[in-house]
């Protein structure tokens, strides 16, 4: 192979190899990994929220029914002092106090229905939600399972292109290396074929006395695009 001929190869491998690295990186299998994740992490967030929701409807059962039980002992003892009273305004004090009493129970006593029935509806939800946990965590598996299967596809034609782009490397002066690799770090694409006049890297025209210029360099170099800088490939 020719030095213009192994210049040009070398190019088109590391192009090549840029686009398929690009293009790992774009993967659609990406985006539906990242969607699938972002499913499973929203599911346990809710997870957590109807188990949070049902804790604290619990804890206000719980507390309604001790309230409760300390209401109704108060309520009877009041009641077993009122058999005992006979002046009528200490009768009235306690009936009094027993009425009041009695309200308190009965908000405790709604509040904690209330809590019960929140808790209720919270765990059947939570069931539910729980019913969907293999469906997204099969989706989220599939998902990277096949986000691997295409980097792996990607990643065997870069090893391919490394053992291509090494052989066509050894055949190039170490020098003119050099060049290729600091411009090609600098604009991407370092050698373009000169095509009558225009530069196929940054397709520009050259004047006539640039195209001249280039045209006589000695065949074995390889003159700069006095455009973008790149390596011409007459």
């Amino acid at each position: 192979m020719s030095p213009d001929e192994a210049l040009l190869a070398l190019q088109h491998v590391d192009t090549t190899a840029d686009q398929l690295r690009h293009r790992r990186e774009h993967l659609d299998e990406r985006d539906r990994l990242a969607t699938a994740s972002e499913a499973l992490t929203a599911w346990e967030a809710r997870r957590v929220e109807l188990n949070e929701r049902i804790a604290s409807a619990s804890e206000v059962v719980e507390s309604a029914e001790t309230e409760g039980e300390r209401l109704a002992a108060e309520s009877t003892r009041l009641n077993q002092q009122l058999r005992t009273v006979i002046a009528p305004r200490e009768a009235e004090a306690l009936q009094h106090e027993i009425e009041n009493l009695a309200a308190q129970r009965s908000e405790s006593d709604e509040r904690g229905l209330m809590a019960l029935g929140d808790q209720g509806e919270a765990e059947t939800l939570l069931g539910e939600h729980l019913a969907r946990e293999g469906s997204i965590r099969e989706a989220l598996t599939l998902a990277d399972e096949r986000l691997q299967i295409a980097e792996s596809g990607i990643d065997t034609e870069l090893g391919d292109l490394d053992g291509q782009r090494s052989t066509i490397r050894g055949e190039l002066d170490g020098q003119l290396l050099s060049r290729y690799d600091r411009v090609r770090a600098k604009v991407g694409v370092a050698a373009a074929r000169l095509a009558g006049s225009k530069c196929e890297g940054c397709h520009l025209d050259l004047s006539a006395a640039e195209v001249d210029e280039v045209r006589r360099a000695p065949d074995d170099s390889f003159p700069e695009c006095p455009q973008c800088g790149r390596l011409l490939v007459r």
